[in-house]
């Protein structure tokens, strides 16, 4: 066999499916629009922080930035989803692409004319996320209406790898705007990214609500999680990933390390933080076989392990270049459990609950890190950084084996015969 055949199928063989982009314009129109939207959000991530800092000169202001953006996202996520799914999603991901934008209108409008307050920019922040809340899952609910089932893994892949991207080059390019423009540059950027979020969404097909779909309240939301705590495997995908955030974060403990640890500064820091991100990139490029296995607890289980274990290896060492190769690996590792875990949830939900479902994904996803954060500094604060790293990662890979003893149904979970009982389920008249 030639060689130039035998190269391209290693390629093919190890490539990123891409195969969800060809087949649907819809899903392409969504991936595009959601692209360039992320990098002006992580622009706005970063420039809002920088700006109260600068005004306020005060970590603990620059901190309360989170608790503006968690709280809307925890109370009106739930929520969120059960709009997405009692509407139409493509209409209402037009709405919330318009709010949003409108939002960083404004946060370009303070810049402009250096109002500079925080009041302002904390609730331009909590009224963003509010709306981030409805649309971030609606989103997600959209994918398993464009993609078919066998290659949702793919798409939630792509989907995946790009968010990542965006982590890393949106606060490249708000370091560069904020520097040679100030923050109303960096504001500009992300109003130009809803707005080409909101041209992909004009594009969209009518995305009506699906069977079963009930209107918007307490009882939906009600329902949504009763599906949750009733459908044991999907319920134990978020039971992980709460184990691994809540013990293998070691985010907040970064600026720590950098100092204490490797000698460096917020450069050093910079650079920890971007790791896992970069290996979530690199095993979205490389993520061809992830897409193959059909097995996608046993991925859970194992991704979350390897998660565990390049956790507690970065807390052993004092080599720089080892620890964001080991930050790195467990990014790629969290990756491919994030897929695995996404598809699960999409395969196993209703079409008219879709939204409901990836509302409380987005939830566990957002708060679990925060969890994270408080267990890691809690521990450091008592101990030492790298004592609350070790045992973190410890304590994630003891926690996500004694889950994986306890429910075997999580390791023999097969997402083949899911989707055919998924399909007869949904079929008229089952």
């Amino acid at each position: 066999m030639p060689l130039a055949t035998l190269l391209g199928r290693a390629v093919r063989a190890v490539a990123s499916d891409i195969t969800p982009l060809r087949e649907s314009v819809a899903f392409r129109r969504l991936f595009a629009g959601q692209v360039v939207s992320l990098v002006g959000t992580q622009v706005t991530r970063v420039a809002v922080p920088l700006q109260v800092y600068a005004i306020t000169r005060s970590s603990l202001d620059v901190g309360l930035i989170g608790l503006a953006a968690l709280v809307p996202l925890v109370v009106f996520g739930l929520y969120g989803g059960s709009i997405a799914d009692a509407v139409d999603r493509r209409k209402l991901v037009l709405l919330t692409s318009t709010a949003t934008m409108l939002v960083s209108a404004a946060l370009l409008v303070q810049a402009v004319l250096q109002i500079d307050r925080i009041s302002v920019l904390f609730a331009c922040v909590a009224v963003q996320s509010a709306f981030a809340a409805v649309d971030s899952p609606t989103r997600r609910a959209i994918i398993p209406q464009l993609v078919r089932t066998e290659k949702l893994p793919a798409a939630n892949t792509l989907a995946y790898g790009t968010t990542q991207l965006a982590i890393i080059v949106g606060p490249l390019l708000a370091g560069v705007a904020v520097g040679a423009g100030g923050f109303g540059w960096a504001y500009a950027i992300d109003v130009g990214s809803f707005a080409a979020a909101f041209y992909a969404a004009v594009r969209l097909p009518s995305l009506p609500p699906g069977q079963g779909a009930r209107r918007p309240g307490l009882a939906s939301v009600v329902e949504g999680l009763r599906f949750v705590a009733g459908r044991r495997v999907v319920l134990m995908t978020f039971v992980a990933d709460l184990i691994a955030m809540i013990f293998g974060t070691p985010a907040a403990l970064f600026p720590a390390l950098a100092y204490g640890v490797y000698g460096g500064g917020a450069g050093t820091a910079g650079l920890l933080y971007a790791a896992p991100a970069v290996g979530a990139v690199i095993v979205t490029l490389l993520g061809g076989a992830i897409g193959r296995v059909h097995r996608h607890g046993l991925g859970v289980v194992l991704s979350i392990g390897v998660w565990g274990l390049a956790i507690t290896l970065f807390g052993l060492t004092s080599t720089l270049w080892l620890g964001l190769g080991l930050l790195a690996f467990a990014g790629a590792a969290d990756t491919v459990s994030a897929v695995y875990r996404s598809t699960i949830l999409q395969v196993a939900t209703p079409a008219g609950m879709q939204g409901r479902l990836q509302a409380v994904f987005i939830v566990v996803v957002v708060g679990g890190p925060r969890l994270g954060d408080l267990e890691s500094g809690a521990v450091a604060t008592a101990f030492t950084p790298r004592v609350s790293v070790v045992s973190g990662g410890l304590a994630c890979l003891a926690g996500i084996g004694l889950l994986a003893l306890a429910v075997p149904a999580l390791l023999r979970y097969d997402a083949r015969a899911a989707a055919a009982r998924q399909a007869a389920a949904e079929e008229p008249g089952s």
